[in-house]
């Protein structure tokens, strides 16, 4: 139980500073921590992530500086594609769809460090505004990518989410930071409704703890975010996320029977 206090916190420590990461970290720590096996973890981060996502918007600074319309847009898109991911992730083993998890990470990871000071944002105007008759379809495309990975992994997909909000519509650490934390929690409700079948495995004292500490420790992080510049959120962003694909890739390998 210590662990998952301990976990909860990291969880909500990267929700809250950086509005992603938080189900990316969920669920190998249920899996290789905890120890529950894959089909009771993913419910349980998407429980979770839900939880910390919504405390992290808590403060009214975060708040204002969600853009709403992007929000809705990616997350509609979002929600049936969890539902189409969940049943796709039935047809596959596990193990590789963990390994192209991992891959897929890293790819994000490296275009966010190698990305410059300042992205511009290829669907904004002249005027600093959204050009929704060109983006409107790339913004559909990316929210129901992030609804299918929330499906198959049960992530909440603040990792792709982020940079897409940057690099496709040019939003400032700050907006896209929050802006996501709404998208996650919309697609980790809609996931956790295609999960819905395996809601009675979950260990709701686990859970507890897990979204408690999480929960706590978002809206805290929310708070204490000091305004960081955009080049700062992304390298830590993608330091985490090479982190972690790492070990999700090494621990897929290695000891692929703990998923369940």
């Amino acid at each position: 139980m210590l662990l998952a206090v301990v976990f909860g916190a990291v969880i909500g420590l990267a929700l809250g500073l950086l509005g992603a990461g938080g189900s990316i970290l969920a669920v190998p720590a249920l899996v290789y921590g905890v120890g529950q096996p894959l089909q009771m973890a993913i419910p349980t981060s998407l429980a979770v992530v839900a939880l910390s996502s919504s405390g992290a918007l808590l403060p009214r600074e975060r708040r204002s500086a969600v853009r709403w319309p992007v929000a809705l847009v990616f997350g509609a898109a979002g929600i049936p594609a969890a539902f189409g991911g969940a049943a796709l992730g039935k047809l596959f083993p596990q193990r590789w769809l963990l390994l192209a998890f991992a891959a897929l990470m890293v790819i994000v990871a490296v275009r966010m460090l190698r990305g410059g000071e300042n992205h511009t944002g290829a669907c904004r105007t002249q005027q600093g505004g959204i050009n929704w008759r060109t983006c409107l379809p790339k913004s559909v495309l990316a929210g129901a990518s992030v609804g299918v990975l929330t499906g198959l992994f049960g992530v909440g997909g603040g990792f792709i989410i982020v940079p897409a909000l940057s690099l496709l519509l040019g939003l400032g650490a700050q907006q896209a930071v929050a802006t996501s934390l709404v998208v996650v929690s919309i697609n980790s409700g809609a996931g956790l409704a295609a999960h819905a079948g395996s809601i009675a495995t979950i260990d709701y004292r686990v859970l507890l703890l897990f979204a408690g500490t999480s929960l706590v420790v978002s809206i805290v992080a929310a708070r204490l975010s000091a305004r960081p510049n955009s080049s700062t959120v992304r390298r830590w962003f993608a330091f985490v996320v090479l982190a972690v694909a790492v070990f999700v890739a090494v621990a897929a390998v290695v000891n692929p029977s703990a998923l369940g």
